[in-house]
């Protein structure tokens, strides 16, 4: 599964992972593709500098990348304490009278949340780079959109490709005004932040879009076969988040999560404002329920929403209340059934691939390889 991207980068497949935890990460690069380790949940440098250590240490010399969350525009002096200022007395209301209604414990005291939307702010994923920069990553990509110019600049001065997520193709022009090097067009599969167009769609238009950058189609993928129809539509390659989810390398600390991601099909999912106030595809749970019904005060923007539920969501991970206990996840989710290695992910993948490539040269009245 090589194309010239991959090539470019040293890799066997062009398969880009991105995942929170460093033990995949390491894995996915391990087993020939890119892994891309996911920067928002460390607000402490020290933290992103021992997991990058490690990372370093596991990966066995592969190429590695990181992922974070960062504005193109910087709004000055706003502290996480104004933002919270902002958040109505009635919504805070909302989020205990749900919590109780379920018998959600309270944290124990002195523990800390364990989540928290800082991640999202400049000043915070700034840090992550100062940390990250002193080390070999071959790209820096970006969630909300282009990263600031100055991050570009400073990325390519040590040559490190700069890649950022587009949900429509005016959006990927975007980027390659911005000087960005690979556009990732997610589409409305995928978990996580997603837009209104699916990637059948999304894939060729970001193509033609931003031609002759390398474009990596993300959403609804996690077979060989729709690996290939991603390299078809004009894709250099994929860019894979939920699969690895109930992967044996990842730590989600959840045996009740792990059960919902497994039963869950690929209805079970849903576009939801409740978790950071932006929609994202998510487990759909009784907690996305309330805040989806009409009834409820609504969603907040973001950063609001993020803040708000930040210990609610701690609680309801920390204590496993199932009818709540949701994560971002694409709907591939109805593909993973399964715990299994990131090596065994990648067998499948090459596998299903070249089966693909094979009925297809069938088709074309080709030979096989």
């Amino acid at each position: 599964m090589q194309t010239e991207l991959s090539k470019q980068l040293g890799v066997e497949h062009a398969v880009f992972g991105f995942t929170p935890f460093p033990a995949v990460a390491a894995a996915i690069s391990r087993a020939g593709g890119f892994g891309v380790l996911g920067a928002v949940r460390y607000t402490a440098p020290d933290d992103l500098k021992r997991d990058l250590d490690w990372i370093e240490a596991h990966v066995d010399g592969r190429p590695y990348g990181l992922d974070v969350v960062m504005p193109a525009k910087k709004v000055e002096g706003v502290t996480e304490a104004d933002v919270e200022a902002m958040i109505p007395e009635g919504h805070r209301a909302f989020v205990r009278d749900t919590l109780a209604k379920y018998g959600v414990p309270e944290l124990a005291e002195g523990e800390a949340s364990g989540w928290r939307i800082t991640g999202w702010m400049e000043q915070v994923a700034r840090t992550q780079l100062d940390v990250a920069f002193d080390y070999p990553i071959r790209l820096l990509a970006n969630a909300l959109g282009s990263p600031p110019a100055d991050v570009v600049d400073r990325a390519h001065d040590q040559d490190i490709l700069v890649a950022a997520l587009a949900g429509s193709a005016r959006h990927a022009r975007k980027h390659r005004e911005a000087g960005i090097d690979i556009v990732v067009a997610q589409g409305y599969e995928a978990g996580g932040h997603t837009g209104e167009i699916a990637s059948m769609v999304l894939t060729p238009e970001v193509v033609d879009a931003v031609a002759p950058l390398p474009v990596l189609a993300a959403g609804g993928i996690g077979s060989g076969q729709q690996v290939a129809a991603a390299l078809a539509l004009g894709a250099q390659g994929v860019w894979l988040g939920s699969v690895w989810l109930t992967t044996t390398e990842a730590d989600l600390h959840s045996p009740a999560l792990t059960r919902k991601l497994l039963a869950a099909g690929s209805g079970d999912t849903v576009r939801s404002r409740a978790l950071t106030g932006k929609p994202a595809r998510q487990l759909r749970t009784e907690w996305t329920d309330a805040w989806d019904d009409p009834s409820g005060p609504g969603t907040l923007p973001m950063p609001l929403q993020g803040l708000l539920v930040a210990d609610a969501v701690s609680r309801i991970q920390r204590y496993e209340v199932e009818p709540l206990l949701g994560t971002p996840v694409g709907q591939i989710v109805g593909r993973m059934t399964c715990e299994r290695s990131v090596q065994a992910v990648f067998d499948d993948l090459t596998r299903g691939f070249e089966q693909a490539v094979d009925r297809i040269n069938r088709i074309a009245g080709r030979s096989g390889r």
